[in-house]
Parts: C-alpha cells; sequence; structure tokens
C-alpha cells in the first residue's frame, strides 16, 4: 500500500460568523463556525485523502479547544499547534449578498498565530517536523500575519527545507486590510512566488496588487523561475495551467446558482494538490480542482458539510 502523501499547511484559524444580513446585521442570526484560508484547505486536502497536518497557534480557552477537537475530527493532525495561555483566537464575520459574494469583517490584532515565528527554539522543532512532509503550503494572508523579521525567519525556514527536498506550494491570497504597506506585500509575495514549486495565485488579487493588465502578464511574471508550476485562478472563467514552458487553459465546472464563494479558491488548491500529489497531470488536477470548487460555493461558510462532498478522491 503507497504512503498518502503528507501536508502541512501554516497559517491561522479564526472563529467565524456568517449569515445573510440583508443590511440588518442585528436582526440576523448567525451560525458560528471557524475558517481560515489555509485551515480550510487543509481540512478538503484531508477529506480527499491526503495525511494532512496544520501548523498555527491557539488559546487555552474553550473556543480555542472546540476549533482544535474539530479539526481533529476532520482527519487534521494537530501535532504542531501551539497554544499561548491566556490569549483569545481570532474572530471574522462573513456578510453574503443576494448573488453569494461577501464581505469581511475581522477582529484579529492579538490573535496568537501572529506569534508563531517569534521563538527560535520553536521555529528549530518546527522546522524538524516539517522535515519528514512531502509539501509545505502557505498563502499570502499567513505573511501577512508577521512583522518582517518573522517572515524572514519563515522564508530562512523554507528555503532550507526546500534544499533538502520539501516542495513549497503558494497561494497568493490577497487580503489588502492585513498589509500596512503594499510594497512590503509585493517583496513578500514574490519572495514565497520565487521559493515555490507549486504557485497559486488568483487573477484578481494579483491585478490589486500587481497592477498586472492581463492574466497573460501575471504569468509571464510568475513564469520568470524555472521551477514547478503555475495555476493562475480565473473563477468562472476557469484557470491558466503554465508548466516548463507550456500554458493551457481547464474551464470551470458551470453552476446554476452560487451561494457563497468563501474557500473557492482554497478548495480548489486542495483539489489541484491533492491529484498532483499523487502523479495526476495537472490538466486532470484542475479538473478535480474545479469540481470540488464548484461544490464547495454551492453551501454556505467555508467548510461544507461532509456529506455535501461530491467530488471523491483520486
Amino acid at each position: 500500500m503507497s504512503k498518502k502523501p503528507h501536508i502541512a499547511a501554516i497559517g491561522e484559524c479564526m472563529l467565524e460568523l456568517s449569515g445573510s444580513t440583508n443590511g440588518d446585521p442585528i436582526a440576523t442570526s448567525l451560525h458560528l463556525s471557524y475558517g481560515g484560508d489555509t485551515l480550510n484547505t487543509a481540512i478538503y486536502l484531508a477529506r480527499l485523502g491526503m495525511q494532512s497536518d496544520y501548523v498555527t497557534m491557539l488559546g487555552d480557552d474553550s473556543h480555542s479547544h472546540w476549533m482544535l477537537s474539530k479539526w481533529q475530527s476532520e482527519g487534521v493532525g494537530c501535532s504542531q499547534v501551539a497554544k499561548l495561555p491566556g490569549r483569545l483566537p481570532g474572530l471574522y464575520m462573513i456578510e453574503t449578498d443576494s448573488m453569494g459574494e461577501r464581505q469581511f469583517r475581522y477582529w484579529r490584532k492579538e490573535a496568537p498565530a501572529r506569534e508563531l515565528f517569534n521563538d527560535e527554539q520553536r521555529i528549530i522543532r518546527l522546522e524538524n517536523y516539517l522535515a519528514q512532509v512531502d509539501l509545505v503550503y502557505l498563502s499570502g494572508i499567513t505573511l501577512s500575519l508577521y512583522d518582517c523579521e518573522a517572515r524572514d525567519r519563515l522564508f530562512a525556514m523554507l528555503a532550507r527545507l526546500r534544499a533538502n527536498g520539501i516542495k513549497v506550494a503558494f497561494d497568493g491570497n490577497y487580503r489588502p486590510r492585513g498589509w500596512t504597506d503594499s510594497r512590503v506585500a509585493k517583496t513578500a509575495f514574490q519572495r514565497a512566488y520565487d521559493i515555490a514549486d507549486f504557485r497559486l495565485p488568483t487573477y484578481d488579487d494579483e491585478q490589486a496588487l500587481f497592477n498586472d493588465k492581463s492574466p497573460e502578464e501575471t504569468l509571464a511574471r510568475l513564469t520568470n523561475v524555472s521551477n514547478g508550476e503555475v495555476v493562475l485562478k480565473r473563477g468562472a472563467l476557469g484557470c491558466m495551467i503554465w508548466q516548463s514552458g507550456d500554458c493551457s487553459q481547464v474551464d470551470a465546472n458551470v453552476v446554476e446558482r452560487v451561494t457563497d464563494t468563501t474557500a473557492a479558491g482554497d478548495s480548489f488548491n486542495a483539489g489541484y494538490l491533492a491529484a498532483r500529489l499523487s502523479a495526476v497531470t495537472p490538466q486532470d488536477a484542475a479538473r478535480q480542482a474545479h469540481a470540488l470548487a464548484a461544490c464547495v460555493i454551492q453551501h454556505r461558510g467555508a467548510i461544507v458539510p461532509q456529506d455535501a462532498m461530491t467530488v471523491l478522491p483520486h
């Protein structure tokens, strides 16, 4: 029996409040759940049969314990989830309109996940653990959590891991309010893209941060390095794949009614990486990724119910 691919995702998970506000949030009934872009991907990876770990920090409060138990019930490995006594997890609210588009409001400045790379001994222990996995996954939101010194420690760790054969995947998930300076964000994103074997940008985000004029311009910028591959997500327009100088287009699945686009890109990334690490071609991997994302956007919240999953692992 072949060994399952082992993926570790780094980032932050917050408590999630979601509901349709219809302009009157006080009168709205809100649902409590949890979500975070890399955590969403880690859960979908586990559901697709991968050995999936999550790397973050939580508090020691009841909500942190609740989230941890939920992740474990999904099959996500949590041995690298550290706890800071007396601290509380971040919180965000999703307000969804009638077209399925959403707005986010955050309460997260003191979230413990921001201190993950502040302690040298913790970094050493984490690096020793990550040296055993097949791939480390992170996002632009992951990068926005840390100050410049902590990001430098993260990039140094990733460079050492990659030099020892561990692959890196980076999702260019850009949220402007997470950054005080877009120039700092550009530098951080480019460093992550340069080190990544799998580059998973979304065109709208690349356009907002780098002022790209077309998807082709984005691909040209991200294919300057020879290693790996680029999958440029374009929502309902599908995705463009670049690998070894070849570029192809894979159409998205048609969805009659979009309920909530939360975690569309996160689930796409899970579907794509699960397939690629199982030796599936980039094009077929993108088809699995589109199918999973199509399932997710027909339900509310970042994590859809297990019985709503219609995509089986390869």
